[in-house]
């Protein structure tokens, strides 16, 4: 199956850690430092990038905007198209260092960053 060859080609990635399992959102999602960046949803490729990518591979019609099933695009959330033929492991690793870039440096604690808005 393609993507368990994608999860085999990214493990050993610090930080990242395969897919879970078992039931509910997130069980086929690869994560790094425990945010998804990657996942396997109804067999499409799933993943997160800044919002600006997104809109340029939606226009270039190669997917669609994620939505969860809720009806509501995420907009940084990417939905490849079956018949897409994109590299899907440019495209993942392109949204791990998407995800490496949101991430707090190694060590940091929540009381070392800025605090959350509400």
């Amino acid at each position: 199956m393609r993507y368990l060859d994608l999860v085999d080609d990214l493990m050993g990635i610090d930080g990242v850690t395969p897919p879970p399992g078992g039931s509910g959102f997130g069980r086929g999602s690869l994560k790094y430092r425990g945010k998804i960046f990657a996942m396997l949803v109804r067999g499409r490729l799933v993943l997160k990038l800044p919002a600006d990518r997104v809109t340029g591979l939606i226009a270039a019609g190669e997917g669609v905007a994620f939505d969860a099933n809720k009806g509501t695009a995420m907009r940084e959330w990417f939905s490849l198209a079956p018949a897409a033929d994109r590299d899907w492991l440019s495209l993942a690793t392109e949204a791990l260092a998407f995800a490496k870039s949101a991430a707090p440096s190694a060590g940091a604690t929540r009381s070392a960053r800025a605090p959350r808005t509400r």
